[in-house]
């Protein structure tokens, strides 16, 4: 119950400070996305179902305040976070390697979903600005912002397998 609790304390944060704080601080125009290195990184460190849960709420979060539709983050993000789970059984927490290359990869393919279903079926086809424009300075921004969020989601990982061990004995 406490882990629970505790993701969803950490959805919300990551939200708000997606939405409000990061705005002031954004560079080239864009914000990194937070609640995809929560997703991401709960998905390396817990696995699959626990990434698939994460990133639902994650995107249905998204969806609620952002969307027009609900659904397609939730969609987007939970099937992010399961493909993370998969990476669960190499994962190691001193390995740093590992994340951000998981998180390059999941902004990339975030970003182009985000492309084919939000603008290219709209006949906005200019998908080399929008590459250079929006993927990659959000891409570098989200991969420097994980240097530092990644080791503060390690550290409460350990903090809820410290709990859960204590609760048990």
């Amino acid at each position: 119950m406490k882990r629970c609790i505790t993701i969803g304390i950490l959805i919300v944060v990551c939200f708000l400070l997606q939405s409000t704080v990061f705005h002031y601080i954004e560079l080239a125009g864009v914000v990194p996305n937070l609640l995809l290195i929560l997703t991401m990184s709960f998905g390396l460190m817990r696995g699959r179902k626990e990434g698939l849960l994460v990133g639902f709420f994650s995107g249905l979060l998204v969806d609620i305040y952002f969307g027009q539709v609900l659904g397609p983050y939730a969609f987007i993000y939970m099937t992010l976070g399961y493909g993370n789970g998969f990476f669960h059984r190499i994962y190691y927490v001193e390995d740093v390697l590992l994340p951000m290359f998981t998180i390059s990869v999941n902004d990339f393919l975030y970003n182009v979903i985000i492309y084919v279903f939000f603008f290219m079926l709209r006949n906005k086809l200019d998908f080399a600005e929008y590459l250079i424009e929006i993927i990659l300075p959000e891409m570098i921004y989200t991969i420097l912002i994980t240097l530092f969020f990644y080791k503060i989601l390690v550290r409460i990982n350990l903090r809820l397998k410290q709990v859960k061990e204590a609760d048990t004995i």
